[in-house]
């Protein structure tokens, strides 16, 4: 997924949503002293740039895009780590592009030289409590009981059968981890590092349908960023194509504390006393922010987007890199992934990626150990010096107590808690109908919503940020030409999808059942 460990070296803590607005607030009688615009941006991200350039295509260039902070990219996020010449630009954001092929994400990376490695998910060792032990066979197990999970959505989805846990889906084809640690141990491998959730909180048919609609419709290969410049540079590169330097329509470092909205157009309030007053507004905020109400709506969104923001869900997927001395690595360099089954707790430290490997940064002495969901929020609760210790801890139980030298540099990222983002990508829930979702995504009036989390095929990927971001743009373009059509939501949803829903409109664009497994 969009995988986005993130990796500010400034944590900004700004509280939200204590300004309260009304049609008979000061900052809307002050709209003749904001900038003004057809279209008002609300983030630089993937969907807000390629809104931008989606509506520069459509010859609507008088907009600004308003981005919280002080470069684009959203939450593709680069940072420099390590000591001396073992220094790297890493990723504590999104991080690979995944499903290559027709992919637009990987095109646009090809067009501008994104320098990026495969990731060989077999290239594994596998330990326990005990040290090194194989048991890797059990993937295998797994691996029948999902694929027959798999098989049954698609059946699912055809006949409207009603949705269920990815877990359930699991148990009924055989496939039940309770009590064996190494088998939660490979279940978090296959499943929560691809969706930073549990199957648990995981929709059984959209799951799928997500996998099915990247994997299946392009490749099943995820390549790695290893690129110097930052993963965003493929879409710095996009901007390049209609933002001059020092352009005047992006504002960065500017934060919006509020949102007015009427039947004339959107005023956007920002935390420096200044607004922009447009036609329409794309607000392409997170979902993490959009839950946390960090933006003040005025009026207030109505009850049937309160409920389709609220519905959803966004996972934490944190990446804790760890520099070695480069002389003593003590990991084996041509294995990608060290997969570590804890004898108490499912998705304790679970995987360390190898970064002083060939093709990615041989010499630097890095690892990286990803955890997600409640291991995520724990770690981002204590402090770096226990984390710290605890990651070294399970090294030396892995390779060897007296083989594990203390670390030269160590960086724990807190998605959580970052103002702009509240979390790393979303997840579509057990029992979320199409309705539903649609309800997340749909305008309200001359206010339109883009982003990752409002894509139906690619929720969680750069490219269903890339594609929303598209979408909105060329309907709001119409609505600027005077063609407006107003995307379908619903103020009365039914517990199950009806199959005239599956369409266009409601964000299906893929066919999920037209795809199979290649090979």
């Amino acid at each position: 997924m969009m995988q986005a460990s993130f990796k500010p070296t400034n944590w900004l803590l700004l509280a939200l949503g204590g300004l309260q607005l009304s049609s008979a607030s000061p900052l809307v009688e002050r709209d003749a002293t904001c900038k003004q615009a057809d279209v008002a941006i609300l983030g630089g991200g993937t969907a807000g740039i390629m809104a931008a350039k989606t509506l520069t295509q459509q010859s609507v260039t008088n907009f600004f895009i308003v981005e919280y902070t002080g470069d684009i990219g959203g939450r593709m996020l680069p940072t420099s780590f390590g000591v001396g010449n073992q220094k790297r630009v890493v990723e504590l954001g999104a991080n690979w592009v995944q499903g290559l092929g027709g992919n637009p994400v990987w095109q646009s990376a090809q067009k501008y030289g994104l320098a990026n490695t495969y990731s060989d998910y077999s290239s594994l060792k596998t330990f326990d409590a005990s040290g090194a032990t194989d048991y890797t066979k059990i993937a295998e197990e797994y691996g029948n009981a999902n694929s027959a999970a798999f098989a049954k959505a698609g059946a699912a989805l055809k006949t409207n059968v009603q949705d269920r846990t990815f877990r359930d889906a699991l148990r009924q084809e055989g496939w039940d981890p309770t009590g064996d640690p190494k088998k939660k141990a490979i279940e978090w491998y296959l499943f929560d590092f691809e969706y930073a959730k549990t199957p648990e909180q995981s929709s059984h048919i959209y799951s799928v349908v997500n996998y099915n609609d990247t994997f299946y419709q392009w490749t099943e290969e995820n390549n790695l960023s290893i690129d110097q410049r930052g993963f965003k540079s493929w879409l710095k590169g996009e901007a390049s194509t209609f933002l001059k330097p020092n352009d005047p329509r992006l504002l960065l470092n500017t934060v919006v504390t509020g949102v007015s909205y009427d039947n004339d157009g959107v005023t956007v309030h920002n935390k420096d006393g200044s607004c922009v007053r447009a036609k329409y507004a794309l607000c392409t905020f997170s979902l993490g922010v959009l839950q946390k109400n960090a933006v003040a709506f005025s009026p207030g969104l109505p009850q049937w987007k309160k409920t389709g923001i609220s519905k959803f869900d966004i996972g934490t997927y944190t990446k804790i890199y760890i520099q070695f001395p480069a002389d003593k690595v003590f990991w084996d360099k041509n294995t990608q992934f060290f997969l570590y089954a804890d004898p108490n707790t499912r998705g304790r430290y679970p995987l360390f990626q190898n970064l002083d490997s060939p093709g990615f940064f041989p010499g630097s002495g890095i690892l990286f150990v990803t955890v997600t969901d409640t291991e995520a929020y724990r770690v981002e609760n204590q402090s770096d010096d226990k984390t710290k210790a605890e990651v070294l801890a399970v090294l030396r139980t892995m390779f060897g107590k007296d083989k594990v030298p203390d670390p030269i540099d160590f960086l724990v990222p807190r998605w959580t808690s970052t103002p702009w983002a509240y979390g790393s990508y979303s997840n579509w829930p057990p029992g979320v109908t199409i309705e539903q979702h649609q309800n997340l995504r749909a305008n309200v009036g001359k206010l339109w919503f883009a982003g990752e989390a409002t894509s139906v095929p690619y929720f969680g990927f750069l490219q269903g940020a890339y594609t929303e971001g598209q979408t909105a743009a060329n309907a709001i373009a119409a609505c600027v030409k005077g063609k407006c059509v107003d995307q379908p939501h619903y103020e009365v949803v039914p517990t199950s999808s009806s199959k005239n829903n599956f369409n266009a409109a409601n964000g299906w664009t893929v066919d999920s059942t037209a795809f199979a497994p290649k090979g």
